[in-house]
């Protein structure tokens, strides 16, 4: 009976482990199909496995610019752009399509299929900044979102390109006003504030970058017409129509205008992105600050320009009976307002130049702008300079002071101003863009190419900015290269900082960019700055 039982028990022991064992298997083979559902959904959201699992740079720009896909036709032209893209980036000396070309070892094969991609494939450059807005909201906080909106100009030598003309150089001598051949984009910037979280500045990611073609006037002059006489004689008449419609045109299509329409469409491209409950605010310069762009309302947009010290402001009339007056007999201007005593002036901290300084500002609420804004209520804001010199034998400098002009007449005025002291970063966009990564050098010369290629360009631009920021934060942190001494100091890092890391990153990782067909190393990097 004992070794019944015993035998019994002994078999009960065994079945129950048996059955915790399969119990056990089953549950780790539950787990280890669960583990390995989550990683294939995570490496399916950031990047497909024969991409590996690096994680760097390079892995966070081929995330963002695998939503271009939507933005052409076929998958042969996306990856033919991405191929560019990467290219364009790491591309040493001039950047024209032919040096990209070979910078991605391509320079056996026909080479019509690249220069075909701007010039015949319809795609639309906004759709390559739509993702990039998408990423970069998550990093504005605040009800309103700071743009920077600037023009500059890409010198050109050809004669074939169409909407190249001869401009005034912005970079000429206030005694000699130069002549370049070039042409003119405007390019709006979203000013992510950095600062928010770590001690760095503001940093200005592209989103818009359109070309805005100047109205060519008639090549011969209109003669003046005869004292006493009201009508041209009939030689005449076909050039006095040129010459009138030369006019009606540049009154539609300029500068200001375009501008009118790139506040619509940030707007629709910021409620696309869902930031419909947020305030755009647009900083400019004083080549914005006129009548068209102040009398433009657009919902949801509001806008803070620098102005003249000498424009002519008022305060609205006082109500009288019988009276229509709108604008008040008394005029003053914000040179006036700075030199006023009875006016206080008052003091902020903003982040500026690696820390946070104080500002000191005068306001002046409810002002009449007749001339520009007609009855448009705007808001004053006069900077005091806040001047220093290197040593105590140097002269000072920043002692100009500044005029701005806003749309915004309540509210806080600390995150006004620093919204305009961030607007500088757009003119290093404008630097880093021209000087590191050659917008505009490309030779192009069809209709269609000349405002595509540059746009592609600046969308690699922005992307890269982005990536940098999702890889590594805001800092300059141990991933990028030792600086020199003399730029020790450097809290966040440039473009030829991320550009240097992509090129080893690709170096190191080549199977990132295999499906590209791309096989990069350092010397044929070198090889191709001879095309």
């Amino acid at each position: 009976m004992k070794s019944s039982k015993a035998s019994q028990s002994t078999q009960s022991s065994k079945s129950s482990k048996s059955s915790k064992s399969s119990k056990s298997s089953k549950s780790s083979k539950a787990a280890k199909s669960s583990k390995a559902a989550k990683s294939s959904k995570s490496s399916s959201t950031t990047q497909p496995t024969r991409r590996g699992d690096f994680g760097g740079l390079l892995a966070c720009f081929l995330a963002i610019v695998n939503d271009w896909e939507k933005a052409f036709p076929q998958s042969r032209t996306y990856l033919r752009a991405v191929r560019l893209a990467v290219g364009t980036l790491v591309c040493l000396g001039r950047h024209t399509l032919s040096r990209i070309i070979w910078t991605n070892g391509r320079q056996d094969r026909d080479w019509r299929a690249e220069y075909f991609l701007f010039s015949r494939v319809k795609w639309q450059a906004v759709q390559l900044f739509t993702p990039i807005l998408k990423r970069a909201l998550g990093w504005c906080d605040g009800r309103y979102i700071g743009v920077a909106v600037d023009d500059t100009r890409l010198r050109k030598t050809g004669k074939k390109i169409q909407q190249a003309c001869y401009q005034r150089d912005p970079l000429s001598p206030k005694f000699r006003v130069n002549l370049i051949y070039a042409l003119r984009f405007i390019q709006a910037s979203v000013l992510v504030p950095l600062f928010r979280r770590s001690k760095v500045g503001a940093r200005a990611l592209p989103i818009v970058f359109q070309e805005v073609s100047i109205v060519k006037h008639p090549r011969k002059k209109l003669p003046p017409l005869p004292p006493g006489e009201t009508s041209r004689p009939p030689e005449q008449a076909e050039l006095a129509a040129e010459w009138k419609q030369y006019r009606a045109e540049q009154k539609l299509h300029n500068l200001s205008t375009r501008f009118v329409d790139l506040m619509q469409a940030l707007r629709a491209m910021f409620d696309a992105c869902g930031a419909a409950k947020k305030i755009l605010l647009l900083a400019v310069d004083g080549s914005f600050c006129n009548r068209t762009v102040f009398t433009a309302v657009v919902q949801g947009v509001e806008l803070i320009a620098r102005a003249r010290r000498d424009i002519q402001l008022c305060f609205p009339a006082k109500p009288e009976a019988g009276s229509r007056r709108v604008y008040d007999t008394e005029k003053f201007t914000p040179e006036q307002v700075r030199l006023k005593a009875s006016i206080p002036w008052k003091a902020t901290k903003l982040f500026y130049g690696g820390k946070r300084r104080k500002v000191e500002y005068k306001e002046v609420t409810g002002v009449l702008w007749q001339g520009g804004a007609r009855k448009r209520l705007l808001r004053l804001l006069v900077v005091r300079p806040t001047r220093y010199r290197k040593n105590n034998s140097s002269r000072y400098y920043y002692r100009r002071p500044a005029y701005l002009l806003t749309t915004v007449v309540t509210g806080t005025v600390r995150q006004l101003l620093q919204i305009y002291f961030d607007r500088w970063q757009i003119e290093v966009n404008h630097r880093e863009e021209k000087d590191t990564l050659g917008v505009g050098q490309a030779q192009v010369w069809n209709f269609t190419s000349v405002p595509k290629q540059p746009a592609f360009a600046v969308a690699c631009y922005s992307a890269l900015l982005l990536a940098s920021l999702q890889a590594f934060g805001a800092e300059r942190g141990q991933a990028y290269a030792e600086l020199p001494k003399w730029r020790r100091r450097a809290a966040r890092p440039s473009a030829l900082d991320l550009i240097t890391l992509l090129r080893k990153e690709m170096v190191e990782h080549p199977e990132m960019v295999a499906h590209l067909g791309l096989q990069p190393t350092d010397r044929k990097h070198v090889a191709a700055a001879a095309a």
